[in-house]
């Protein structure tokens, strides 16, 4: 009996040590940071350049502002929200899902037509410039304009140059703006509407043209710690990106910084 109680002790023991090494295992890995799909070269940079420094790296998980923004408002145990417009990040702080004074404006960037690098296409892009036309047989290539930022922008500045109405019909939507980046890269799509960031990364495709940047909002990346973070680098991390280190890593990825 004694030494039944004694294997009890010992195990009940050995469990109690585990449960209280939890928060300081979680606080070993970096924080979880939620980011557009736009920012995966330019961010996984930075990160590797804060764990560089002795830091444990962030976590990243990428995917369309609409979804990640989906995840925290359900409750996601993430620290940080990058979000590639800010109407998303609006949606959280409305709910108060952000932490207080720790939204910023990070980065911000431009919006281009693309295609296959193999294309001869030519285009200027200029009110009711002939991008049906230009489509042919094909469908253009976009984020999901109902909710991804890339397909807002997107529909934004073809509806103020008049050519919506004659290409709405003819748009695959997708996930995100990488999804619409690969339609290109593979030949599935003659042209696609993307970020100058994407297409800087993808070297199978090409600039067509820039829109203008009257014809949509400014591109802005908002970046915020979300309330319910209780990760130790979270701030600090944020703070960092918000570096003239760390945007400087941006701006070799393409991107503009305040």
């Amino acid at each position: 009996m004694a030494r039944f109680l004694a294997r009890r002790l010992t195990g009940l023991f050995a469990c109690l040590i585990a449960l209280l090494s939890v928060p300081a295992a979680a606080q070993a890995a970096g924080p979880l940071v939620l980011a557009a799909s736009s920012l995966q070269e330019s961010l996984t940079a930075a990160a590797d350049r804060w764990a560089s420094k002795g830091h444990p790296r962030p976590i990243l998980s990428f995917a369309a502002s609409s979804a990640l923004a989906r995840q925290a408002m359900a409750g996601a145990p993430a620290d940080l929200f990058v979000s590639a417009d800010e109407e998303w990040m609006d949606a959280l702080a409305t709910r108060n899902l952000l932490r207080a004074n720790t939204r910023a404006e990070l980065l911000t960037n431009r919006l281009v037509l693309i295609a296959p690098a193999a294309s001869r296409l030519r285009l200027t892009i200029a009110p009711r410039f002939p991008l049906g036309q230009a489509l042919g047989s094909g469908r253009l290539a976009m984020a999901d304009p109902d909710a991804v930022p890339a397909g807002r922008y997107g529909r934004a500045a073809l509806t103020s140059l008049g050519v919506w109405p004659g290409v709405q019909g003819r748009i695959t939507r997708s996930e995100n703006v990488r999804a619409a980046l690969a339609l290109v890269l593979r030949g599935e799509a003659p042209l696609g509407v993307v970020y100058a960031t994407d297409a800087l990364a993808a070297p199978g495709v090409r600039v067509v043209g820039t829109f203008p940047p009257g014809s949509h909002a400014p591109i802005t990346y908002p970046v915020a710690v979300l309330a319910r973070s209780t990760h130790r680098d979270a701030e600090a991390f944020r703070r960092f990106l918000l570096s003239p280190e760390a945007k400087a890593l941006f701006r070799h990825f393409g991107f503009g910084t305040r």
